[in-house]
């Protein structure tokens, strides 16, 4: 198993995502002679998972059934442990198309967090792309380099532990992408350039607060980024429904030659109601996350 490359069983070793519904889902090591409890009861590793092709049904002691799904990026974002505030896939996918990062892309980040763009980095520049990710917390910077073993992406990622601010990337002239998640990212606006090919290439931060935004995009112009803008990324999901729609009555279709008998009486119409399915927008909308701030740097 890999986040990168799909893998057709379960092997021991294997992080899987136990689906019990569209918002229940949780990953699991699978290891021999384990069990995982779910409130359809117990799943035994060693005979319900090891050896089952992924996306199996499978059987639970209380006779309820849950579903065992390969893992991806999106969705170990829905199940990850949150050591901090991540990014969902929404921002996900307009980060990775703004900063064009394709196979071979070799990409810069801090922080690194819980870990959520990461994954959805490595798969998108695999397999020979690299990501070189900065984390100023210790543990944190750990647990996620002990994660991307797991997951077996650690030959595509390096783990730093330092302070990108005042020691930058560890890396210079190599990134073709820089990401900045970092209360202060005007700060480190000279590391990411300093970090970036000198034949350009794009910059995103991103910042719940708009003050955040504004020194930032200072920064960015003050050392010689163009095409700056800022995104922000609201998610309408419409609902679909069934509703039934009065039809009008034009008369018939050719005037008529016989005059109407006044004592019979009128046919009843044919088709008084249409059902179409149709949508409608939400009364409410998840708020602000943040804003998204992509720049370009020009060739040098």
């Amino acid at each position: 198993m890999s986040f990168v490359e799909y893998s057709d069983f379960i092997q021991d070793g294997d992080v899987a995502i136990v689906y019990l519904s569209h918002d229940n889902m949780m990953p699991v090591k699978v290891q021999q002679g384990a069990q995982t409890q779910t409130r359809y009861g117990v799943i035994r590793h060693s005979t319900d998972l090891i050896g089952k092709r992924y996306g199996s049904k499978v059987t639970c002691s209380k006779g309820g059934w849950v579903h065992v799904l390969h893992p991806t990026p999106e969705l170990w974002t829905v199940t990850l442990p949150h050591r901090t505030q991540i990014l969902y896939t929404t921002d996900i996918a307009t980060i990775t198309m703004m900063l064009d990062l394709k196979p071979g892309s070799v990409v810069c980040e801090s922080g690194t967090g819980s870990g959520s763009l990461s994954h959805a980095i490595l798969r998108t520049i695999a397999p020979t792309g690299h990501l070189h990710t900065v984390e100023f917390h210790q543990k944190r910077a750990e647990a996620v380099a002990e994660e991307f073993k797991e997951h077996r992406v650690d030959h595509l990622v390096t783990v730093r532990n330092q302070d990108v601010c005042k020691d930058g990337f560890g890396v210079a002239g190599v990134a073709d992408a820089v990401f900045l998640d970092i209360p202060s990212p005007w700060e480190a606006v000279r590391h990411a350039k300093t970090a970036m090919k000198k034949h350009g290439g794009r910059v995103c931060s991103f910042s719940p607060c708009i003050e955040q935004v504004q020194k930032t995009c200072e920064a960015l112009a003050d050392h010689g980024f163009e095409e700056i803008n800022t995104l922000e990324i609201l998610l309408r999901v419409h609902d679909v429904r069934t509703v039934s729609l009065p039809l009008p009555d034009f008369g018939s279709d050719a005037p008529s030659e016989k005059q109407p008998d006044p004592s019979e009486k009128a046919p009843a119409p044919k088709h008084t109601a249409a059902t179409i399915k149709t949508t409608t927008p939400p009364r409410e909308i998840p708020g602000h996350t943040g804003y998204l701030t992509f720049a370009t740097k020009p060739r040098t």
